[in-house]
């Protein structure tokens, strides 16, 4: 029997242009995040070396780079002077270019309704909407939420044997962008939990983080929140949920 004939085997979905558009755009934008990040933690290692400390965050590093190479008594040697500012002035390309990618990203979004829905749900921002949209294309290819999680390796490996069930890590399958930027969401959806005005969701995520590890909490929210992904899509409807009633 061919491939064509074997109903076990899932056709892959072809994708649109536009999905092409946005799936190259999150690719080029991932791509230079990616050398930022080395470029700056090159920066700091190297200034370090000369008694010069920068603390962490991407908004310091340049200004507090180029104030030790403007000033002639921060310890910085002269003949290094020149290819520091040189590595200043590419971070800020770097960063204009990440800022020209997400301008697109942004205004695609504007054309594509079902962002507009995914960011209703908590945790869900801009780019995890428009990549979802990008890389997954249309969500009737899944058949439930429980689906699309495992999809995005967000479910545990199962160990059973028998009687006995074990359930490990999770599955890490998927795409891992995706992965990674809904577990991002989840972390902010577990540290601003308390600030918001409680739902059941975020009631049920603060409660969770309470009894297990961070990180644990966050791929469990993770996972809770690729099911929501898949009804607030598939049904066409912005996601809601009943406030917590004090009692």
């Amino acid at each position: 029997m061919d491939a064509g004939g074997n109903e076990d085997i899932h056709p892959v979905p072809i994708k649109t242009v536009d999905q092409q558009q946005m799936t190259a755009l999150h690719r080029m934008r991932s791509s230079w995040m990616a050398e930022r990040i080395k470029r700056l933690n090159s920066l700091r290692g190297l200034l370090r070396e000369f008694g010069i400390f920068i603390t962490v965050g991407p908004h310091n590093v340049v200004p507090k780079a180029w104030e030790a190479i403007e000033d002639a008594d921060s310890g910085v040697p002269d003949g290094l002077r020149p290819v520091l500012a040189e590595a200043c002035r590419e971070l800020r390309d770097i960063e204009a270019r990440i800022k020209v990618a997400e301008k697109q990203i942004q205004a695609i979004a504007k054309q594509t309704p079902a962002v507009e829905l995914l960011m209703s749900i908590p945790g869900v921002g801009l780019l995890t909407a428009t990549a979802l949209v990008a890389f997954l294309g249309d969500i009737r290819r899944f058949r439930s939420g429980r689906h699309l999680a495992s999809y995005l390796g967000l479910t545990p490996r199962e160990y059973s044997s028998g009687l006995k069930r074990y359930l490990g890590r999770i599955s890490k399958r998927g795409d891992g962008y995706l992965r990674t930027l809904l577990i991002h969401g989840a972390r902010s959806t577990l540290t601003h939990a308390h600030k918001r005005v409680p739902d059941h969701f975020r009631d049920w995520a603060h409660q969770l983080e309470a009894r297990v590890t961070h990180n644990k909490a966050a791929v469990a929210v993770a996972n809770k929140m690729a099911r929501m992904i898949w009804a607030v899509w598939s049904k066409h409807d912005e996601y809601s949920s009943p406030a917590v009633t004090a009692q």
